[in-house]
């Protein structure tokens, strides 16, 4: 089995900024994991499926990321690489949002009846969704659309929108910060259309690659600026 050299590889082209240890939890399209590759940190995706064919298996988590929230820095990837870092510097997480967002409300109550099962599940992924927030790291990032007013979600720190950095779309995104600033607009794109209302699932949650490398790119600059 091989084992990856995480330790030793922190130090890259870019000599005079710190490499970072990044763990983006319930991540399979591996969007956020390879900006921030790209920029010469360590990053790895966990989810409880698999990364995508296009993804690099090596750099994926594949199972609960519970233990990694509460600060496990240990384990083996989806290829069977051992890794082992000395922390997390920062954990951004996209908890499920099916029974969290607005949109799935009106699955809440019917015939002016609660749904307890439903009403379970949400209390089950507000449960979660707060671990991701607590998350054992200097600097956490929580992302999730609009939630319904009944999950109770504490106030989220900002929001984006894909067309904020030159996507043609408008999705209203919140993000929940832990000493982290919110991200800034870097190139808006002129009259964006909606991002696919219909759409549910992994397809409509999916982060666009601009804003992917938006906020690898902003964030890993403030937390390296704080070192200097």
């Amino acid at each position: 089995m091989h084992i990856s050299n995480d330790i030793s590889s922190r130090t890259h082209a870019h000599t005079h900024a710190r490499t970072l240890y990044v763990l983006v939890a319930c991540e399979e399209s591996q969007a956020e994991c390879l900006a921030f590759r790209q920029l010469g940190h360590i990053a790895y995706s966990c989810d409880i499926q698999p990364c995508r064919k296009t993804g690099n298996p090596s750099w994926h988590i594949q199972g609960d990321v519970t233990p990694y929230l509460a600060g496990k820095t240990n384990g083996v990837t989806q290829s069977g690489v051992q890794f082992n870092v000395p922390q997390w510097d920062l954990i951004i997480a996209h908890p499920p949002c099916t029974y969290l967002c607005k949109v799935s409300s009106v699955h809440m109550v019917k015939n002016g009846v609660v749904q307890v099962e439903r009403y379970r599940l949400m209390q089950q992924a507000r449960e979660f969704f707060i671990k991701c927030l607590d998350a054992h790291a200097p600097f956490v990032a929580v992302e999730n659309p609009i939630p319904m007013a009944r999950a109770q979600l504490p106030r989220p720190s900002c929001y984006i929108q894909p067309s904020w950095f030159g996507v043609k779309y408008t999705k209203k995104t919140l993000y929940w910060l832990k000493n982290l600033p919110p991200i800034m607009p870097e190139l808006e794109y002129p009259n964006p259309k909606e991002f696919v209302r219909a759409s549910r699932g992994k397809y409509r949650s999916r982060t666009f690659p601009q804003v992917a490398q938006a906020l690898a790119r902003q964030w890993s600059n403030y937390i390296q600026s704080l070192a200097r």
